[in-house]
């Protein structure tokens, strides 16, 4: 009796601490791309549920009904052959899962991958972030200004970051606004994702990269359009010019706190040339480069 008073205990203070416990920032979406990742997780963590619950239900089924009862010294058991049924169901229940979860997932990749929907139209905000051993460089070319373990967006409009490394292999990956995208040192990857809440939130490597690595993390801020514009013009007003000596000392290991310059790393170090995985822009333009060669082809 003690012991199940114990166990009972214990269970109710568990449930006590889960319910004071924020929500994991992988289900608190704040994104498109986000929020398609979480459902694709409630469904799985529903169908796991589903099929947990039901073998546990037909185990305390199966152990009351088959339970062993007195019988006879010279008593034996019925001789029962397989059930056609019931290895159907034994087999095809977990097939039918499978295909579900997979159509599932494939589906919601390929959304993930692309501009977020609602933003098709929309003239992306592209943002170089790039890694060291152990910090996040984020330059803004268009804007003319980079930023150090810190990175400033505007809500309601589509981003596109191109991701690559000064270094190890790392993972760029801002749970309430999408998936991670590896950071490599000899070609760019792109990642899509959008705001649509204000609010701070953490970005951080999600790849092992040495002793570091608990720390490479970075703060990631969503704001209005025009609080973003502000910032970008107090920025280029006030901030120092980031100079190639001055981003050599910067990829030095070792941590660092929040910076600021205005012009980027991108004049005097450009990023890899050559690999763009998952970038849209880099087909159409290959597309476009196409066509006009058939022409230029045609009018000769």
């Amino acid at each position: 009796m003690k012991r199940k008073w114990a166990l009972l205990t214990l269970m109710i203070g568990v449930f006590a601490l889960l319910t004071g416990c924020e929500p994991l920032m992988v289900l608190d979406p704040k994104g498109p791309q986000a929020e398609t990742t979480a459902k694709v997780i409630w469904i799985s963590i529903w169908t796991m549920a589903i099929v947990v619950i039901s073998v546990f239900a037909l185990m305390i089924y199966v152990i009351y009904k088959y339970q062993a009862s007195k019988q006879s010294e010279d008593y034996e058991p019925p001789h029962i052959e397989g059930n056609a049924i019931v290895e159907s169901i034994i087999v095809g229940i977990p097939v039918i899962i499978i295909i579900f979860l997979s159509i599932i997932t494939v589906k919601s990749n390929y959304e993930v991958e692309a501009t977020p929907k609602g933003y098709e139209d929309q003239k992306p905000l592209v943002i170089y972030a790039s890694s060291s051993d152990w910090k996040w460089h984020f330059s803004y070319p268009e804007e003319n200004i980079e930023t150090v373990n810190y990175l400033y967006i505007p809500t309601d409009r589509a981003l596109e970051f191109k991701i690559y490394s000064h270094g190890p292999i790392t993972s760029f990956w801002i749970p309430q606004l999408g998936g991670q995208k590896y950071a490599m040192s000899d070609m760019i990857t792109t990642l899509h994702l959008a705001a649509e809440v204000p609010g701070e939130y953490i970005g951080r490597n999600a790849n092992f990269s040495g002793k570091g690595f608990a720390e490479h993390i970075f703060h990631v801020e969503a704001m209005s359009a025009e609080e973003f514009d502000k910032w970008v013009e107090d920025v280029k007003a006030t901030a120092e010019p980031l100079t190639e000596e001055k981003f050599t000392e910067l990829l030095e290991p070792g941590h660092l706190g929040q910076m600021t310059f205005s012009g980027t790393h991108l004049e005097f170090l450009p990023p890899p040339e050559g690999h763009d995985h998952g970038s849209s822009h880099s087909n159409e333009d290959e597309h476009d480069s196409n066509d006009a060669n058939d022409d230029e082809e045609a009018g000769h």
